[in-house]
């Protein structure tokens, strides 16, 4: 016990110290220690917070739709239904995880450029999308096989059709791990980077991580480190406030996915 309390102090410090440093930042100007000058200013570069708030909330909300529709069904499919090339078609979908994703950026620029969705949030939304398929589709074949199938039975016995029965019987049973993909696809498109970075070329469509990279002031293009740091609350807070929201669906989730698979 002597050894772990300096020892979890230390650790502490490492990871709490730059969280403090960046709170303490975002709120201090100049010499005065509480001020929303940072924040305030985050309006004045480019095309101004709000406008990449609504681009962000945009692509955020078209994914976690997609994913938690496309999971919804996709999982059901795999742990339910047994049809021809079922088998070889999940392990195709979970082989995308395999994929670095920055190796499929270019194709992907190209694909979309000649459905006329590059530079576009509906694009990167998609795209989006298709990250989040191998672990969202995965985490929903679990979460249905850890129901037992004689609910099904009694569903259908009482006259229930198959999306009736998806939603009203099963859909309450897997809502943990339903929570789960919505979390992650939430936390997956609100922070991407590099994929936005390579498909959006307007200022007008840029998200939250490519406003922080573009806070510069002056001539030379210095760093304004005080918006800068505002900026990363502004980007952190939503992500905190929902995990900690949604923890004990967070780990529900991952338990019942656990069960099987």
């Amino acid at each position: 016990m002597k050894f772990r309390t300096p020892f979890s102090i230390v650790m502490a410090t490492l990871f709490l110290g730059p969280i403090l440093w960046v709170l303490l930042g975002a709120f201090r100007y100049g010499e005065v220690n509480i001020s929303f000058q940072n924040f305030s200013r985050l309006f004045t570069y480019g095309e101004g917070l709000a406008t990449y708030l609504k681009n962000t909330l945009l692509v955020v909300l078209i994914t976690v739709v997609g994913s938690l529709i496309v999971s919804l069904f996709a999982g059901y499919a795999f742990a339910r239904i047994n049809f021809r090339g079922s088998k070889f078609l999940f392990i195709a979908i979970l082989s995308i995880l395999m994929v670095p994703h920055a190796s499929l950026l270019i194709p992907l620029f190209i694909w979309l450029s000649k459905l006329h969705l590059g530079n576009s949030l509906i694009g990167l939304s998609f795209v989006m999308i298709m990250y989040q398929l191998p672990f969202s589709v995965f985490m929903m074949r679990n979460s249905f096989e850890s129901v037992p199938k004689e609910l099904d039975e009694a569903a259908m016995i009482d006259g229930c059709g198959r999306l009736k029965m998806i939603f009203l019987v099963l859909l309450p049973a897997v809502s943990p791990g339903l929570i789960t993909v919505g979390l992650f696809a939430f936390l997956a498109a609100w922070n991407e980077f590099i994929t936005a970075l390579i498909l959006l070329n307007d200022g007008s469509k840029f998200t939250i991580p490519l406003m922080l990279v573009n806070l510069v002031r002056g001539d030379f293009g210095s760093i304004d480190f005080g918006a800068l740091q505002a900026g990363i609350v502004i980007s952190a807070a939503p992500c905190v406030l929902l995990f900690f929201i949604l923890q004990k669906h967070f780990v529900g989730g991952f338990t019942a996915g656990a069960v099987k698979g």
